[in-house]
């Protein structure tokens, strides 16, 4: 049986991995974080002393880094090196870079290539910025999160308070967030936009479990089980 895939899309803080790892529970797929594959591109470029601000160097590059994936615990999980990143891939360094790293065709491409190899593993619900337009733009259930950038900020500001990696205050974040939007919305390369067909979802003022709802109603019928 062909996979089916739950594509969601939106501004970082828009709610859509926590919107994405509770629809995955209560239908049983198999959760993917396209964004935690860019933020280890970047990881992976510092480390290795690449320029981030010099797309050549960025693509050339991007074509020696392996990861590998696996499903665990409900979700598609990433190793580089047989290790997970963990919260390495989500300082605010690594949010200043990923970025420029995004824009480059080649780490797109092969981004991309990697998430389609893994309807392999069963049914997905994919968060990302081009799931609906670029990497799965067929699929019948796809999403558009947004909110104020002031509740998008709030939320990453007390997800770093959380992770025990904050060190911005919530006007930082906000700026933060807002230049990541101009980047991502403005790139030549599968830029962030609302696809025509996607159901757009403002959770500004939505309870997490109103969301996930409104995500599960919206699901063909015989999606709304991961069986």
């Amino acid at each position: 049986m062909t996979s089916r895939v739950i594509a969601i899309d939106g501004p970082s803080g828009a709610g859509k991995s926590s919107v994405s790892k509770r629809v995955g529970e209560q239908l049983g797929y198999l959760h993917v974080d396209s964004g935690a594959l860019y933020r280890i591109m970047t990881w992976q470029c510092l480390v290795n002393g690449i320029d981030t601000a010099n797309p050549d160097a960025v693509a050339a590059f991007a074509e020696q880094v392996t990861v590998d994936f696996s499903p665990c615990d409900g979700k598609i999980a990433f190793y580089v090196n047989g290790v997970e990143p963990g919260h390495a891939i989500r300082t605010p360094e690594i949010n200043k870079h990923t970025s420029p790293v995004a824009t480059v065709k080649a780490v797109r491409d092969r981004i991309t290539e990697w998430l389609r190899d893994m309807t392999r593993f069963g049914n997905l619900i994919v968060e990302g910025r081009d799931i609906t337009t670029a990497v799965f733009p067929e699929s019948p259930a796809r999403f558009y999160l947004v909110a104020s950038p002031e509740a998008r900020a709030e939320r990453r500001r007390l997800e770093e308070v959380q992770k025990g990696i904050a060190n911005q205050s919530v006007e930082d974040v906000k700026k933060s967030l807002l230049a990541r939007d101009a980047i991502d919305s403005s790139r030549k390369h599968a830029p962030l936009r609302k696809a025509d067909g996607a159901l757009e979802i403002d959770s500004t003022f939505m309870t997490l479990e109103e969301v996930i709802q409104t995500v599960i109603n919206a699901l063909p019928a015989d999606w709304r089980t991961g069986l």
